[in-house]
């Protein structure tokens, strides 16, 4: 959400104060204040606006999903394995169906999307996954990415109460209003039908001609989401798309969840040529919050809260310990 120049980036300076204002009574913001926010290039201002919104809702938690995803399986396979993880593991079903997937199956099958919904919820499907909404305008037409199919798949899903995840990928040399559009076409349906969990930023991976976002870039686009996105509750980190440090760094620009998997990864880079990242472990998934200030707390794949762990030792108090010396 680079600024388009020095005139732009003045401008957005200018309104901080009013900015912050409206953060700190809670007020809803508006695409011209989307627009100051992405204007300025003080990331250290902005991410503290992100967390002051993050933590009036979040306090000092941070979810983690510690369970592997599962492998993203042939579309016509999801009812009969969604029937046998439903068995195996009635209380957190893993999400693995995206809206992509329910468009291409009714597109296959000359079925329609909401009888596929109706089957998939019938077989235990907990919500939608992410990962597949590219940014685009709002006549961006039919395709697979298109908001138009996007959004109506979500909606129908909402209607049948499944919780689903918003994506967002950027980096593709689009403008910053056109991310600004796509967050509040967002958060317009999220007013609507309510049904958003979590919304996951994703970085596009440099394709040989176009770089990836820099890690400068991503952590705005982070903040600017939470600011905005004043209705979904929770706002992803993702180890597969950003790597371990970055992610754990927007866990200080309005972030409150770290998670990711390898079906993620594979969303993200499909040409094959990228081998996948190891996943991490529990312990360096919990010391990444940790060491980052705040709390972990465990979810399943339903959102529901399995453990809360020990809050961080101060800063301080590390300091006055003794450090290890290696020999």
């Amino acid at each position: 959400m680079e600024g388009t120049g020095r005139g732009r980036e003045v401008e957005g300076a200018g309104r901080r104060p009013d900015l912050a204002e409206k953060v700190y009574a809670g007020e809803r913001l508006t695409r011209a204040d989307g627009e100051a926010l992405c204007a300025g290039d003080d990331l250290v201002w902005l991410g503290g606006l992100a967390q002051r919104r993050r933590t009036d809702r979040h306090a000092d938690r941070v979810l983690v999903e510690l369970t592997a995803g599962e492998p993203v399986p042939a579309p016509e396979s999801y009812p009969d394995l969604l029937r046998e993880l439903s068995v195996a593991q009635p209380d957190g079903v893993p999400v693995v169906v995206t809206a992509t997937d329910v468009r291409r199956f009714a597109t296959a099958t000359g079925r329609f999307v909401e009888e596929i919904l109706d089957e998939l919820v019938d077989a235990g499907l907990g919500g939608l996954a992410g990962g597949d909404l590219e940014i685009v305008e709002p006549d961006g037409g039919q395709s697979a990415s298109g908001w138009a199919d996007w959004s109506r798949i979500h909606r129908a899903a909402h209607r049948r109460g499944l919780r689903t995840v918003a994506t967002m990928r950027h980096g593709r040399a689009e403008q910053p209003g056109q991310r600004i559009d796509q967050l509040l076409r967002i958060r317009e349906l999220q007013d609507e039908t309510g049904g958003f969990i979590t919304f996951v930023p994703l970085r596009h991976p440099y394709d040989g001609v176009t770089p990836a976002p820099s890690p400068a870039e991503s952590l705005k686009t982070f903040a600017v989401a939470r600011l905005l996105l004043d209705n979904v509750p929770h706002v992803r980190a993702s180890w597969a798309a950003y790597g371990l440090s970055t992610a754990q760094l927007a866990l200080n620009f309005g972030a409150d969840e770290l998670a990711g998997s390898l079906a993620e990864y594979r969303l993200l880079h499909t040409d094959g040529d990228h081998p996948a990242p190891a996943t991490p472990d529990r312990e360096e998934l919990l010391d990444l919050v940790w060491d980052a200030g705040f709390r972990p707390v465990e979810r399943d794949a339903r959102y529901t809260v399995v453990r809360e762990y020990e809050a961080p030792v101060p800063l301080a108090q590390r300091r006055a310990e003794p450090q290890r010396i290696w020999a």
